[in-house]
């Protein structure tokens, strides 16, 4: 029943992500010849009784993240989390895999699997 409701999760997740993806441009908005593609990524961290950290903790871990990512740059960019009983996923943009591992790294964060995003379908795809 567990995997079934993670699965369901993990569904509802990638729905959003598809929405996001829509929402946003693919591409960095510069004019100058230097404009890269932003991919789009899934993360998962491992995060003992994540479901449990109180709004505090969570207010903490936002701002710490939110901090790094402007020291980093404009190349990364954090577009929303889930938070689950053991887990944390993100939904990042980013020029590559190598960003969000120094993300992870500078704020502390684990980043147990990275997975970039190809495609994305929801309802609409039916359509």
């Amino acid at each position: 029943m567990k995997k079934f409701i993670n699965g369901i999760m993990l569904i509802c997740l990638l729905q959003f992500i598809g929405h996001v993806s829509l929402a946003q441009t693919s591409t960095n908005n510069s004019t100058t010849k230097n404009s890269t593609v932003m991919k789009t990524y899934l993360i998962e961290r491992d995060i003992p009784d994540a479901g449990k950290l109180t709004p505090e903790q969570l207010k903490g871990i936002s701002q710490k993240s939110c901090s790094v990512l402007r020291d980093m740059g404009p190349q990364i960019q954090w577009i929303q989390s889930y938070v689950t009983g053991n887990k944390i996923y993100c939904v990042y943009k980013a020029e590559n895999e190598e960003l969000i591992r120094e993300h992870a790294k500078k704020g502390g964060f684990p980043a147990n699997v990275i997975t970039e995003i190809s495609t994305v379908i929801s309802p609409a795809t039916a359509e």
